[in-house]
């Protein structure tokens, strides 16, 4: 097969023993998070303050609870779209084509926990169930993983990743081996890209709060802004779901274990640390410091929001006003690399944006702890690793054009100092 698919991509992540590492740090982390929130001393580096056993993480009711919510979600995608988008160039010239209906999903299921809420749902109880239905999310993804992995053996060599294909059974299970795996018309690595776990990230977030509200009379300041900011995050990413057909992960990283385990996982319940770090640990916040952070939360998602429209309004449209007067490297493949505006800035603009939010997420949980700050650590971290393999892939794709945008902005993601 290999010579098939002509040279394979170099191995990322430290190739398979990293792969394997991650296999098992990546759950660890999350229970270790989950463990350590609830707990008193609250402390991100020690050891949690137990270890559960399987009585404590197999739930059945957990199982079941998992899969009515993929099952609702999966039912969500494939209600007709408000628009249908096609992807980028394949291989094989062809153009997949996505529904764009996330955010009709988004309010779908919003109505639905309000109707199931109305009529005695007991949302706050949720977060009692956070571990077993992590533990159910695990497996779930491990085992959804290795039927990736095994329908990718029959895909034809035209559907397989750039990477993720390197005959190391661990790495390729762990990277992905086929680019879009697909029944029919759906399409799993896209589906779950920003439907279940972004989506349920919000209603783990809302559990946590109905549930500080019942046991303190009402949700604190704190609480309240962490879940606003966090809703208009994923809000703004379901309401431009189209932006993401151009990302890394759906154009370049196979669908394995680590983007269904991040997607499934790792984001539902490591992201929503803040409120779950605030319910354990209510922290006191006045209105002048409430203030200061959403004016922080207000200066990230304008960069974050500004240089992803710029950068998907001139994909689209490169005559449109608003961006037509921007300056541009020409390069061999016939696309333009913007120079200016927001992209002339740092090259990353979208990231910095990003960071910003993360430390506003943050900032409500005060500063007595290090545990809610993990959240701008990891996300710092991957994003200079996401920011450093894109910059190996334009700088194969684009050559010397690439090179002079370089030249041209020299700042990676934070002006004037990376």
């Amino acid at each position: 097969m290999a010579s098939l698919q002509g040279p394979r991509a170099p191995l990322e992540f430290g190739g398979p023993l990293g792969a394997a590492g991650l296999l098992l740090l990546l759950p660890a982390t999350m229970f270790h998070l989950l463990l350590v929130a609830r707990s008193g001393p609250a402390r991100l580096l020690g050891p949690p303050p137990y270890l559960p056993g399987l009585e404590v993480l197999w739930s059945p009711r957990a199982l079941l609870l998992l899969l009515t919510w993929l099952g609702l979600q999966a039912a969500l995608y494939l209600l007709p779209a408000r628009k249908v988008a096609e992807g980028q160039e394949l291989k094989d010239k062809s153009r997949l084509c996505y529904p764009i209906n996330g955010f009709q999903a988004l309010v779908l299921t919003a109505l639905l926990v309000g109707l199931g809420m109305s009529i005695g749902l007991p949302l706050g109880a949720l977060p009692e169930m956070l571990l077993p239905l992590a533990f159910a999310a695990t497996i779930t993804t491990f085992i959804f993983s290795f039927l990736l992995y095994m329908k990718a053996q029959v895909a034809p060599a035209s559907a397989l990743a750039p990477g993720g294909n390197s005959g190391n059974l661990i790495y390729d299970f762990f990277l992905g081996r086929e680019l879009n795996p697909r029944i029919c018309s759906f399409d799993f690595k896209y589906f779950c890209e920003l439907r279940p776990g972004l989506i349920g990230w919000v209603f783990i977030n809302l559990a946590l709060l109905v549930q500080e509200a019942e046991q303190r009379g009402s949700p604190s300041l704190a609480m309240w802004l962490v879940n606003g900011f966090q809703l208009l995050y994923v809000g703004d990413a379901l309401w431009h779901e189209e932006a993401i057909l151009t990302t890394m992960d759906i154009t370049h990283d196979g669908f394995g274990f680590m983007l269904a385990f991040g997607d499934l996982a790792w984001v539902p319940f490591t992201y929503s640390l803040q409120a779950q770090f605030l319910l354990y640990h209510p922290q006191p916040l006045g209105l002048p410091m409430a203030a200061v952070i959403c004016l922080i939360n207000a200066i990230g998602y304008y960069i974050f929001r500004g240089a992803n429209s710029q950068k998907n309004t001139f994909r689209k449209n490169p005559s449109d006003p608003s961006v037509s007067g921007l300056e541009t490297i020409p390069t061999a493949t016939g696309r333009q690399l913007l120079v200016s505006g927001w992209w002339g800035m740092v090259r990353h603009p979208n990231y910095l944006g990003d960071l910003i939010m993360a430390l506003a997420w943050s900032l409500p949980c005060g500063v007595s702890h290090l545990l809610p700050y993990f959240y701008v650590l990891y996300f710092t971290a991957l994003l200079v690793h996401r920011e450093a393999r894109d910059e190996r892939q334009c700088l194969q794709k684009y050559g010397r054009a690439w090179q002079e945008y370089c030249r041209r902005v020299p700042y990676r993601i934070l002006p004037y100092i990376y």
